[in-house]
């Protein structure tokens, strides 16, 4: 079992930054990808950015690449994601979820299903 609890999330004016953090407890969570989703009002949740269990590979969605930054401390059984360069459209709620894969991650994004743990979100809202 992994439980995951996401912090760090705010009203932050367009072109700031935010550090989201997500904690997981458990003994395993150096053998789990980890990923950030977000979902805006009205729309489904959408992919944002995953890590592998070491940390050796990332990928992105288009809308966030070159902004966003996705790390891991499996020291601290802890996920992080910069944001950066915040826009309006990036206003949603930021889950965590953990997919239990120690594979590479670079060729692309898992779907939603294959995540095993989520956590309760944080909302993030970028004003204009």
């Amino acid at each position: 079992q992994v439980q995951l609890v996401e912090s760090g999330g705010g009203l932050v004016q367009a072109g700031g930054s935010l550090r989201l953090s997500c904690a997981a407890s458990g003994r395993t969570f150096s053998s789990y990808a980890m990923g950030w989703f977000r979902q805006a009002p009205g729309k489904e949740r959408e992919f944002v950015a995953v890590i592998s269990w070491s940390g050796g590979s990332t990928y992105y969605a288009d809308s966030v690449k070159g902004r966003f930054t996705i790390s891991r401390d499996n020291a601290k059984n802890t996920l992080y994601l910069q944001m950066n360069s915040l826009k309006p459209e990036d206003t949603a709620v930021y889950y965590c979820a953990a997919r239990y894969y120690t594979g590479s991650v670079r060729s692309g994004a898992a779907p939603l299903y294959e995540y095993d743990y989520w956590g309760q979100g944080t909302q993030v809202t970028v004003s204009s």
